[in-house]
């Protein structure tokens, strides 16, 4: 008993912390919970959201000044109707208005299926400039059961009531004229207020598709 005292007590400084050897992956099997000073994941699921044959989806929750950024990632959302856009916009007052000022920029880079072109180009027709409109995330947009978008958005600092709301979004879908189709878009909503809304719809008609919001320490 006294030589295992003496070899614990060798992995105890003398202020009472215990040393890195002391600690190992048998020894943390049965810790169910961290303390509160040691940080936990790095981003968190808040919500999901899911559409069926819905004209949009709408996160009214959940923007806090919890977290400096938010992200949002889209899976398989796949529209009703061929042809169309898939966008956002945001707002300042709960979801009773979609409507914030934005300033973005938008480039892409395409493959058609059958090898014929490849193309890397600015999209001027989807960025705007100090526009209140939905933001677009992707157009040509196909309905075809091989069609529709994936990605994520990330949305940062919604909360301030200091600075502008900046914004990054990356996707890849499968347009109408069957072409893989890599979108980035840039930009800012130009508000100092609170953004506490998020909503999400198509250009045109319905659509399917789950969107998940995440929490990013």
């Amino acid at each position: 008993m006294g030589a295992i005292a003496r070899s614990a007590a060798n992995l105890v400084t003398t202020s009472g912390v215990w040393l890195k050897g002391g600690v190992n992956n048998a020894s943390m099997d049965n810790i169910t919970a961290f303390p509160s000073g040691i940080p936990a994941d790095g981003i968190t699921l808040i919500s999901s959201q899911t559409a069926s044959n819905s004209a949009s989806i709408s996160f009214t929750s959940g923007l806090t000044s919890t977290y400096k950024a938010y992200k949002f990632v889209f899976v398989n959302c796949h529209p009703r109707t061929d042809d169309v856009g898939f966008q956002f916009n945001m707002s300042t007052d709960g979801g009773s208005n979609y409507n914030v000022t934005k300033t973005s920029t938008v480039f892409r880079a395409y493959h058609f299926e059958n090898g014929s072109s490849a193309v890397l180009q600015y999209q001027g027709s989807a960025d705007l400039t100090q526009s209140t409109a939905f933001q677009p995330i992707a157009l040509e947009m196909g309905n075809a059961s091989d069609e529709g978008i994936s990605g994520s958005l990330l949305l940062f600092n919604p909360s301030s009531t200091t600075y502008v709301k900046h914004f990054i979004i990356n996707t890849n879908m499968n347009s109408y004229h069957d072409i893989s189709m890599n979108h980035y878009t840039a930009g800012y909503g130009n508000t100092t207020s609170a953004v506490n809304a998020v909503q999400f719809n198509m250009s045109s008609g319905n659509f399917d598709g789950t969107i998940y919001l995440y929490g990013i320490k």
